[in-house]
Parts: structure tokens; sequence; C-alpha cells
């Protein structure tokens, strides 16, 4: 006689599946606000774009498709495109180094044990929370060439007065200053990395006779390389996209010595109406920021080192 198996056990299957299906249904609903947002604030607006990037496009008319026009404009036709890109790629490759190292070294100091450790943290992390424009009314006030701070410091050391940001020469060099201000975000990574450094590694290294300088170099750096990575990566991609500062001290001036990659792309768009043209812009920008990533990560597996024993 064949006995069928007790109701509780072959119920027991059927349960846990209606449970899994109600637990991915509850997963998608969750995460359903944010891909709903993402389709409609990220996903949507980049597909329009890159429709609008073949067109001419000035809002006040609809949009006439005309192929590669806009990308043959820019780079062949467009002399702002290259300044523009220039100045950009100026600013990037002076600032993101110095960032790093200014943001590591106080990261370095705000890791000592001392008395008040935190509020010289607080100190040092308040002006990367600052609004942008705060910020920039205050630095045209520190750089202004009449009755400025920077100018006030020089004559105390016996220099001559600077023109600062209303010199060609000095404008973009004066951005990498008030830019380095805001170093609090890095350095909070930094510290973090700092304090992630097993104490183990240093005391055999001093064991092994190693000095601060060689503990530094030997245990602490290689074990942030994965920080300074992470900080590479995000310095890049934020410095090609400076635009805050430079469209309220100077507008791009002066004689567009400040006429960074996106307040270009501003212009074009917003004031110039040229919404397909700002759109080949943009695209190119993409791509850029795309490309660069692309070779940090594949050069990163030759110097970070991963704690794990999987480098890259």
């Amino acid at each position: 006689m064949i006995r069928s198996a007790p109701t509780g056990l072959s119920a027991a299957p059927k349960r846990r599946s209606a449970l899994l299906r109600q637990e991915a249904i509850d997963g998608y609903l969750c995460i359903l606000p944010w891909v709903v947002g993402f389709v409609i604030f990220t996903a949507g607006p980049m597909l329009a774009s890159g429709y609008l990037a073949f067109t001419q496009y000035d809002i006040a008319f609809a949009p006439k498709f005309i192929g590669l026009a806009n990308f043959q404009q820019l780079l062949f036709g467009d002399p702002l495109f290259w300044l523009s890109l220039y100045n950009t790629a100026y600013f990037t490759f002076l600032f993101v180094p110095l960032h790093l190292l200014f943001a590591l070294i106080a990261a370095l100091a705000l890791n000592l044990r001392v008395r008040g450790i935190s509020v010289y943290r607080l100190i040092f992390y308040i002006p990367s929370i600052t609004p942008t424009v705060a910020s920039a009314f205050l630095w045209m006030w520190i750089f202004n060439p009449d009755y400025g701070l920077a100018n006030a410091v020089l004559g105390i050391a016996g220099l001559p007065p600077q023109k600062w940001l209303f010199s060609e020469t000095l404008a973009k060099p004066s951005f990498i200053i008030l830019s380095l201000w805001g170093l609090g975000s890095a350095m909070i990574i930094f510290l973090a990395g700092l304090q992630a450094v097993p104490e183990s590694l240093h005391e055999a290294a001093a064991i092994d006779g190693a000095g601060v300088l060689g503990r530094f170099w030997h245990v602490t750096l290689p074990m942030l390389t994965p920080v300074i990575f992470f900080n590479l990566v995000i310095g890049i991609i934020g410095s090609f996209q400076i635009f805050t500062t430079a469209f309220i001290a100077t507008q791009g001036g002066p004689d567009n010595a400040t006429l960074f990659y996106v307040l270009y792309l501003y212009n074009q768009g917003f004031q110039f109406l040229h919404m397909g043209y700002a759109s080949a812009l943009a695209w190119v920008l993409f791509l850029i920021i795309l490309g660069f990533t692309f070779v940090q990560v594949q050069v990163s597996n030759r110097w970070v080192y991963y704690e794990g024993g999987t480098d890259g």
C-alpha cells in the first residue's frame, strides 16, 4: 500500500516558493521609485540629448536632423571648443594631483592622537560643505586686486600686488588655489583609509628597523592605494565639470582664460540656445570622462594593492 506524503511536507515547497515570489515583488517595489527617477531624470534626458546632438535645435523650432554636422563643427570649425578643452585639461592635470597631495597631508595631520582633534577635523571639513556660490564670492573678495586679502599678504611679504582672476596668466592658477580650499571630502576618505591600516603592520616594520618615512612609504602608502585610486577617479570626473565658480567669478574671462568646458557648453545651450550643438558638446565630454576612467581602471592593476591579495 502506497502512502501519500504528509500534507505539511508537500505544502512546504509551495509556501517557500510563494515567500520567494513575495520577497521579489517587495524588492521590485522598493527599487521602483529609483528606477522611475533614473528613467525620467537620467536615462530619458541622456537618450534625448543623444538624438539632439545630431540636430539643429534652438527651442523655438522643432529639431532638424543634420547628421554629424555638430561634431564636425566643434572638431574642425570651433576654436573655442579646443580652447575650453585646453583650459579644462590645464585645470584638471594641475588641480587633481595637488588636491590629492594636500588632502593626504591633511588626513595624516588629522590622524594624530592629540587633544581636540575632532574640532580640527571639523574645521578642515567645513569648507567642503560650504555652498559653492558662497565660496565663490569669498574668493572673489580674497583675490580682489584692489583690497583683497591675497594682495595684502603679498604686501606684507614685500611682493607686488597681482590681478589674480583678472589676469590671463594667473586666472587658471587662481582657480586651482580656490578649488584646493574644499579638500574636505577627499580628506575624510583618506582619514578613513589611514585608520583602516592595521597597527600590527607598523609595529612589524618598526621591529625590522623601518623609520617613520620607511613605514609610510612601504606600509601606509601601499595600503592607501585603493583610496588614492578612488579619489583620483572622482577628482578627475569632478574637475572636468568645473562650472559654478567660473560662472560666478569670471564668466569665462579675462579673454576666455577661464572658459572651461562646461561653462562653454552652458553658454551654447542656454545663452545662444544652440541646444543641438550643446548636446554634442555634452556627449563629447561624456566620452572624454569615460575614456579617462577606463584608462585609469585598466592601469590600476599595476599600482593599486588590495589586502585580499587581488590587484586591480
